[in-house]
């Protein structure tokens, strides 16, 4: 006998923030297989719009009901536009039970022009095989930037910030401001390593995700009063278009797949089944939680 979809029947919504592709994509996907009724915010180009539009037509045909915008989540013009049209479609009885904020939109320039550096390897080691491959490494790092690659500004901070932080915050109240939230609604964010660890380029992207934990602390705190729950979710190194975007990516993918104690990368599937696990109310006393998903690759 076939299990009945967990959210079947409940008039449950997620609002997904960066829906199209990557974690926010594949959470989509299991939420609408679960029963859950989906608002997608994304940004593409036109070009891609009708390959992502095929996407949204097969959730729709697992019974579920979605909306979905190709706009700026960060403009507040935009967001009520989509929360009016949101709230039309709940009545009378839909309620948001998950806030998913998922955009990747950040910059990642260098702090500073390259500086060249130059180690003696071989005063390490004295297998020279290795002393010369890690040469190679240090030279391919170097060159991740061209001469002409800018530096961060303070407004790339600001844009990445508000995109990648602040955001998740505006769209809380937004939706708290218009009663549209269940009574034990999730707060759901993803952070990355990277809000603990240095990798050139990824500055603003670094301060963005450590400010979005700092928030979802404070949520955590200031929110149980309206009954939410607010977590953040550490994914592991996984393939995607955001982690593409990040200079020496590959670098990235080596040394995880190397340090993981499974032997592969971090799948956006194992995140949305964390995901769907958080909205279920078995996890109703997880609360303020950086949950790595990520096999065991960051002990390693």
């Amino acid at each position: 006998m076939d299990k009945m979809p967990h959210f079947q029947g409940k008039n449950y919504w997620a609002v997904i923030l960066g829906g199209s592709s990557g974690f926010g994509w594949a959470t989509a996907q299991k939420l609408a297989a679960e029963g859950m009724n989906l608002c997608i915010l994304h940004r593409d180009r036109r070009q891609h719009l009708a390959a992502i539009e095929d996407g949204f037509s097969s959730l729709k045909a697992l019974g579920v009901q979605v909306l979905h915008f190709n706009l700026d989540a960060t403009r507040p013009d935009k967001q009520l536009e989509v929360v009016e049209v949101l709230e039309s479609r709940m009545q009378p009885f839909g309620k948001v039970k998950l806030l998913l904020h998922a955009i990747a939109k950040g910059n990642l320039k260098k702090m500073a022009d390259n500086v060249n550096q130059t180690t003696d390897f071989q005063a390490f080691t004295e297998d020279e095989d290795l002393a010369n491959s890690y040469h190679s490494l240090a030279e391919k790092m170097q060159a991740t930037f061209s001469e002409d690659t800018p530096v961060l500004s303070k407004q790339d901070f600001e844009i990445t910030l508000q995109n990648m932080a602040l955001s998740f915050y505006d769209w809380t109240q937004l939706l708290l401001k218009n009663n549209l939230f269940a009574p034990d609604a999730r707060l759901i964010g993803l952070t990355s390593e990277g809000s603990q660890k240095s990798w050139r380029g990824y500055a603003a992207v670094s301060a963005a995700k450590s400010t979005l934990e700092s928030l979802c602390r404070s949520m955590a705190l200031e929110f149980a009063a309206q009954g939410l729950r607010c977590n953040l979710v550490q994914p592991g190194v996984t393939e995607s278009p955001s982690l593409a975007l990040i200079p020496g990516s590959d670098h990235l993918k080596m040394n995880a797949l190397v340090r993981n104690p499974f032997g592969r990368l971090t799948q956006a599937e194992d995140v949305a089944d964390v995901i769907y696990l958080l909205c279920r109310n078995e996890s109703r006393w997880i609360n303020g939680a950086i949950i790595p998903v990520d096999g065991g690759e960051r002990n390693s």
